[in-house]
């Protein structure tokens, strides 16, 4: 199970009467300041590397009708969803399961006759019902890329390598990219003559690696051993060249099996010329869990976590229940899960440590104002207060605080000891007994700044 963010709010009860009554829904959480400081640096770290490919932003409405959207939606998240009516026209609207399928949805009918492909990026939340004892968040904080309306391997290749480079950004150097093709193991599936029913069964015991299960479902449908042999060996071809190998030994002459291997060959060789290999391993019981996706898929793994960080691949057809097919390809990583994954490295700092505490007497508030703005524009985060007393020990006071929010400096102003135009620069507490002390002149400020805290006063 994915670590928590830090510093959250999490579900706690507290006693009411005879019983115990959760503070806030369980699934959910609020972040407080450093970690929502860290998921904004997170978010901004990866749009940042977006931005560098080309891909621009697109924010999807947090509810929509669900009868338009499940025509997007697989059966599964379709039962997770959380539904209620809307008040004016009382249809039932839904809160976002599922940004793909919005997307989609949004491409289809307003932005498919714009050049293509199309590349855009977004950071939002899914919500989805989970049970209590499932230990599943029912909030998802999601940051993902589409790239619609191109379909061929080096298009795959740049999904999976800007999914590379956005982790690396991160500083997450350990990861893995379980890398499959659905359409090889569902042509397996076809050429056995299984039920409908029997084919969506294996398909999740396939993904699951429950070989008992699948080989109980094989035996049940009557599938011949030398039928059922591949379908009982894929799931567990996992690894590099090997694996194309056994698959084009398999396929042989059958083009619904050879295209697929053909594809997942193309763009792993891709990803080796340009470097990626030690990222990738070949898994040809690879499945995602979405039935939109028809294609090439994947998910990411660290080995910090006992589950993905996201993932995802090729869904050609999605587009196409909202209007006309549109090829394309994409990913989402779990924010909550790159926190996990990532621990205390590349998740921004904490507190303010490049603000400055600014302080001076009521009396002389007009030039304390001032001089934040000064700094302000100079690119400075101020932390304003009144100084209460003209006294060592509120001066002291100040720089404690100063401290308790990892400001590394403290600006007083007003002083009788100074003039309208000079301020005190000293350092926060917690530094040497005797800080040193700079009188400065307020239009020097920023400068003078800027050079203290590189020199670490």
């Amino acid at each position: 199970m994915a670590r928590r963010l830090p510093k959250r709010i999490e579900n706690r009860s507290l006693p009411m009467m005879s019983s115990a009554r959760s503070l806030i829904p369980i699934g959910v959480a609020t972040l407080l300041p450093d970690a929502a400081q860290r998921v904004r640096h997170l978010e901004g770290v990866l749009f940042a590397g977006f931005a560098k490919w080309g891909y621009r932003e697109i924010i999807p409405p947090t509810f929509e009708y669900l009868d338009v959207l499940s025509a997007g939606l697989p059966a599964e998240v379709l039962e997770k969803c959380y539904k209620f009516p809307d008040w004016t026209t009382g249809r039932i609207l839904v809160l976002r399961p599922d940004v793909t399928a919005q997307i989609a949805r949004t491409v289809a009918m307003g932005m498919a006759g714009q050049g293509l492909p199309l590349r855009l990026c977004y950071r939002t939340t899914v919500f989805r019902h989970e049970p209590e004892h499932a230990g599943r968040e029912r909030e998802v904080f999601q940051v993902g890329v589409e790239l619609i309306g191109a379909d061929d391997a080096s298009m795959d290749a740049e999904i999976l390598t800007l999914l590379m480079e956005s982790l690396k950004s991160l500083g997450l150097a350990e990861f893995k990219i379980s890398l499959g093709h659905v359409g090889f193991y569902k042509a397996l599936l076809a050429r056995s003559r299984m039920s409908d029913e029997g084919r969506k069964q294996a398909e999740v015991a396939a993904a699951q690696k429950d070989l008992p299960k699948l080989e109980g479902l094989l035996s049940r449908e009557g599938v011949p051993k030398k039928v059922a042999r591949p379908l009982l060996e894929a799931p567990g071809r996992y690894g590099r060249d090997e694996v194309l190998k056994w698959g084009r030994s398999v396929a042989g002459r059958d083009r619904a099996l050879a295209k697929p291997i053909g594809r997942l060959a193309q763009v792993y060789h891709l990803l080796e010329v340009a470097g990626y290999k030690n990222h990738l391993l070949l898994d040809l019981g690879e499945f995602r869990g979405f039935d939109y996706y028809d294609g090439l898929v994947f998910d990411v793994f660290s080995g910090s976590l006992g589950c993905e960080l996201g993932g995802g691949g090729r869904y050609d057809h999605l587009i196409g229940r909202f209007g006309r097919n549109l090829p394309s390809t994409g990913f989402a990583l779990d924010v909550n899960r790159l926190f996990g994954a990532l621990g205390p490295v590349g998740n921004g700092g904490a507190g303010h440590p490049s603000a400055i505490f600014l302080s001076a007497p009521l009396t002389h508030y007009g030039l304390a104002f001032k001089t934040a703005q000064l700094l302000r524009s100079a690119g400075l985060p101020v932390l304003q207060e009144v100084l209460p007393k003209l006294t060592p020990q509120a001066m002291n006071d100040v720089r404690e605080r100063a401290r308790q929010w990892s400001v590394p400096v403290a600006v007083f102003v007003g002083l009788p000891a100074l003039g309208d135009n000079q301020a005190l620069v000293v350092k926060s507490a917690g530094g040497p007994t005797k800080s040193p002390r700079l009188k400065v002149l307020i239009r020097d400020l920023p400068k003078v700044l800027r050079k203290a805290i590189n020199a670490g006063l």
